[in-house]
């Protein structure tokens, strides 16, 4: 259970830091008007294409001691950032970054501009607007971000063994025990550690679809009477 509660908290913490970074991002590529928005559209839908371990090689390059990243964590908090919890939740908000961003830019895109319009014309500043009109608006789209992030951080598996390693109660997640249970050939171990997995990604999607069609059905038919 140590590993499932650990892939729980790496899930929770990887989706808040990916819906606080996302929304911004999601919104100027949803908006802005700069020719050359889609090299960053590429680079943020890099990982669903990228295979885990070229991410994770990567990522451990770049947190290693002579890596930019691991360099300045040392010298910032006196040891290395790879094979920490800490690097196992930045390498996976770079692996489940499109799982965030793309939902959130549809979302944004799907808002009628004639109420983004509106907003300005009564005063409403950017800033307001997003808050008060946009989000309220995209509210499907914010969950299914939550939710995605949440659930594919949860099932990682290449990433967090490249950069994470296999240190119980710090970076061993339940699908390496899962993997481990495996090669030990402990498969009713294994099966366990997967229903669970499976009963929790089944309710988690259960949970965005539902919430979704409610939503969708109140904005969509608001004039409905008995």
């Amino acid at each position: 259970m140590e590993a499932m509660w650990l892939s729980i908290k790496l899930a929770a913490c990887v989706a808040f830091i990916l819906l606080a970074l996302g929304m911004p991002l999601a919104y100027w590529l949803a908006y802005t008007k700069w020719r050359w928005k889609f090299l960053l559209e590429v680079i943020v839908a890099l990982p669903l294409v990228l295979p885990p371990t070229v991410l994770g090689f990567y990522a451990l390059v770049a947190m290693g001691p002579r890596g930019p990243l691991g360099a300045l964590w040392t010298a910032l908090f006196g040891h290395s950032l790879a094979f920490t919890f800490s690097g196992l939740v930045l390498a996976s908000v770079l692996y489940s970054l499109p799982f965030a961003v793309q939902p959130l830019i549809v979302s944004f895109e799907g808002v009628d501009g004639k109420l983004l319009a509106a907003s300005a014309v009564l005063g409403a500043g950017k800033w307001r607007t997003f808050w008060r009109v946009i989000v309220p608006l995209s509210l499907p789209g914010v969950l299914t971000a939550v939710v995605l992030s949440f659930a594919h951080t949860m099932g990682e598996f290449g990433v967090v063994l490249m950069v994470g390693g296999n240190l119980a109660g710090a970076t061993r997640t339940v699908s390496i025990e899962i993997y481990d249970h495996v090669q030990s050939l402990e498969y009713a171990a294994a099966n366990r550690l997967a229903l669970a997995l499976l009963a929790i990604s089944f309710c988690v999607l259960t949970l965005v679809y539902g919430v979704n069609r409610r939503v969708r059905q109140r904005t969509w038919m608001p004039w409905t009477t008995e």
